[in-house]
């Protein structure tokens, strides 16, 4: 006779449901956790535009409040969109930016924007022409409408990130 069996009967037949609710919740619970943001290694004039535009960026952007990722970085911020909208400075420079990047690529509020869609839904913006690359991932349904959250970085970008063309001599800004 098993051990399970002096037990009274609603509990033997109430533990097996519960466990499995327990093991739903959990795995429920870490799908909805934040995707991992591994924090870049800027160099150059990225190092301080990135410093800076951490400073800059807004607490909020379109009702979702700042959430940072973990480890905390100055190269990488959150907003708790559901999922997280992802904003990372000081990046590698993409490879789908050698393929005709402005072809299809924003501008809003004068800052350049690459564009790719993400694996899974969703889009990847970087910037272009400044002096450290800023991804934002955004990610499927997180907004009506995908390029939304890009106005809400842009005055922060301009203001930390100088760019390449405003630097030109002859240029209106050089």
């Amino acid at each position: 006779m098993s051990r399970f069996s002096s037990l009274p009967a609603a509990v033997r037949w109430g533990v097996p449901p519960a466990a499995l609710l327990t093991c739903v919740g959990l795995l429920g619970w870490s799908w909805s956790l934040p995707e991992d943001v591994e924090p870049p290694r800027p160099t150059g004039k990225a190092v301080a535009a990135c410093e800076a535009l951490d400073r800059a960026l807004p607490e909020t952007v379109l009702g979702h409040r700042r959430d940072d990722p973990s480890p905390a970085s100055p190269y990488t911020a959150a907003w708790s969109s559901s999922p997280r909208t992802v904003l990372v400075c000081g990046s590698e420079r993409p490879d789908y930016l050698n393929d005709d990047p402005l072809a299809s690529a924003p501008e809003v509020n004068d800052v350049q924007f690459g564009m790719s869609a993400r694996p899974g839904g969703g889009y990847h913006f970087v910037t272009t022409l400044r002096d450290a690359y800023v991804e934002i991932r955004v990610p499927e349904g997180a907004y009506p409408n995908y390029a939304d959250p890009l106005s809400s970085f842009t005055d922060a970008i301009k203001a930390a990130v100088p760019g390449w063309l405003a630097q030109q001599p002859g240029t209106a800004n050089g």
